[in-house]
């Protein structure tokens, strides 16, 4: 029996697909054809569902393809995210908004019908076999079957592939059933809307059914899945980046959209691991992925100059980005591209091989971390530059996941707007956030590794309010002193209504800014805004119920 017939059976045992055709492991010039001349979906709201969705540009094939998601999906559906509730993990999963209960009845009709759509359109499925994890003592085996080509070529770009050494790789393999063409009824289906992305842990099986063609989808939903998997066997999953110094000094940077992850990750004397998704076993770091996956919107060329170059490259991806005014994409070369043009969506987004980056470890593999870095951007203006925390303050914080977002232009909205993400990931831990805050403790505690709060937000006042946004040098001088060791052992002081440790001196930092206090002409506006953002602290953690998994209040 052949390679393919035998994962035809397979395919055929699992879902009890019988009449369709498959295309398997492509490459991706092949892919890129592929997808140009059969990807098809809606890509415009009232439009129909037959409209082409991946276009050259001018480039051909020695550049990039260009692909539309539909209107309805131009980021991932975290409301129409779910898990299958099966008795043995009712109890284990942390179900939640953003990743809500299925009930196993209805999943299963869901499951037969899409499988019966699909023998019935005798359509033909894209494969690709590859792997969630780049260290073979646990990666995932990880089989995309899709309709769309442009989805196979995204998971090509952004997951190991031909790893050796990894065992048992038929009884371990996740398959994703990606199904845009068809449409879920709710009032039938039991889900919200006309699309489901449902993580199921019995039979090891992520299905999307419906429009949720948005390229993310088919990282973040196994991303879900490896947050379930790793904790189970010791392994902290981690929304984070994470790079190399030359002393072998790895780091970890948690941070939400906005915070500098990506950016404060970038640095030429250190070697990327990875910029998204970390694992942190008991061999050092690994990169869940073999790519990158960034936001294109209000891109600086000159600023991120490496995404830049990668935009001309052939078999990567640009998502949702509309051609230059009076032509179509196929006259456009990508370099030309608007990349503020955020008309179709804001969430403009580019996919690319991770060694499209110049500088990067080995494997996606490296160290221990020796600092660990949670970033916030605390439009607010109230927390210090840099924070020194203890175990349990990094416990709290981690869970806490906060960073605060500039008002928008909306009626009646003045100020800036709070934003809590546990384990700065919340949508996507599928445990509940004390798992991955104890496994972090029991690491750190393991490998004496340091950890700081790293604000890169506003100064002398909140956003509205007549701050200053922290300038890039000085988040870079107060990260690479605590990166050198330089804050480990110097004079503290305590900010009283935060409970945050702050050192009095950093090389290359003016010492006033440093207690945030300092900064603030009205001293009374300054107690009184971080009196409000504790209590905000406060709200969070008693809302999310932090205390009964164990975490100890520290604000």
């Amino acid at each position: 029996m052949t390679f393919q017939t035998s994962f035809q059976a397979d395919l055929e045992k699992l879902f009890g697909l019988k009449t369709v055709s498959y295309k398997y492991n492509l490459g991706k010039t092949e892919l890129f054809h592929e997808a140009i001349a059969n990807d098809r979906g809606r890509v415009k709201r009232g439009g129909g569902s037959n409209e082409q969705k991946a276009f050259p540009t001018i480039l051909g094939d020695k550049g990039p393809l260009v692909y539309y998601t539909d209107p309805d999906c131009t980021g991932r559906r975290t409301k129409d995210t779910y898990a299958v509730k099966w008795p043995d993990v009712a109890d284990e999963i942390w179900f939640k908004a953003d990743l809500n209960p299925y009930q196993p009845a209805q999943y299963e009709a869901l499951l037969a019908r899409v499988v019966a759509h699909l023998n019935e359109k005798k359509g033909t499925l894209y494969v690709k076999d590859l792997f969630m994890g780049s260290d073979p003592d646990f990666a995932v085996p990880y089989r995309f079957v899709g309709e769309y080509a442009t989805h196979a070529m995204f998971c090509h770009n952004m997951f190991p592939k031909d790893l050796q050494g990894v065992k048992d790789v038929d009884s371990r393999r996740w398959t994703m059933l990606n199904v845009p063409s068809f449409v879920c009824v709710p009032e039938r289906d039991g889900c919200r809307a006309e699309a489901a992305v449902i993580v199921d842990t019995k039979n090891k099986i992520c299905l999307v059914a419906g429009r949720a063609d948005y390229c993310g989808v088919n990282k973040k939903t196994i991303f879900t899945v490896g947050n379930y998997l790793l904790p189970k066997e010791g392994r902290l999953s981690m929304h984070c980046s994470a790079n190399v110094g030359k002393n072998n000094d790895a780091a970890i940077l948690f941070g939400l959209s906005g915070t500098g992850k990506t950016t404060l990750s970038a640095d030429a004397n250190r070697r990327l691991i990875g910029d998204d998704e970390i694992i942190w076993s008991d061999n050092g770091l690994c990169n869940l992925e073999d790519g990158c996956y960034a936001k294109l919107i209000d891109l600086d060329k000159e600023n991120e100059p490496v995404i830049a170059q990668a935009l001309s490259k052939p078999g990567t991806i640009i998502e949702n980005v509309p051609p230059l005014p009076g032509k179509k994409m196929e006259e456009c070369h990508p370099d030309e591209l608007d990349l503020f043009d955020g008309s179709i969506a804001e969430n403009t987004r580019f996919s690319y091989p991770l060694d499209a980056n110049p500088n990067i470890m080995p494997n996606g593999q490296g160290p221990h971390p020796k600092t660990i870095v949670l970033l916030t951007a605390d439009a607010f203006g109230v927390l210090p530059p840099v924070s020194i925390l203890e175990p349990k303050d990094v416990m709290y914080h981690f869970v806490s996941g906060f960073t605060a977002r500039v008002a928008g232009t909306e009626v009646g909205v003045s100020e800036p707007q709070p934003t809590f993400s546990a384990c700065f990931g919340g949508p996507f831990m599928a445990q509940r956030p004390n798992v991955y805050a104890e496994l972090l403790a029991k690491k750190m505690e393991q490998n004496k590794t340091r950890c700081i709060l790293l604000n890169t937000g506003w100064s002398g006042g909140g956003a509205t309010s007549g701050g200053a946004r922290m300038k890039l040098k000085v988040t870079r001088a107060l990260l690479n002193a605590a990166l050198n060791g330089e804050l480990d052992n110097v004079e503290t002081e305590v900010q009283p209504i935060l409970n945050l440790k702050m050192p009095k001196s950093c090389p290359g930092v003016d010492s006033t800014i440093l207690n945030p206090r300092n900064t603030w002409t009205d001293k009374d506006a300054y107690d009184a805004t971080a009196t409000k953002l504790r209590d905000m602290f406060r709200d969070n953690f008693k809302k999310k119920g932090f205390a009964a998994f164990g975490i100890e209040e520290r604000i």
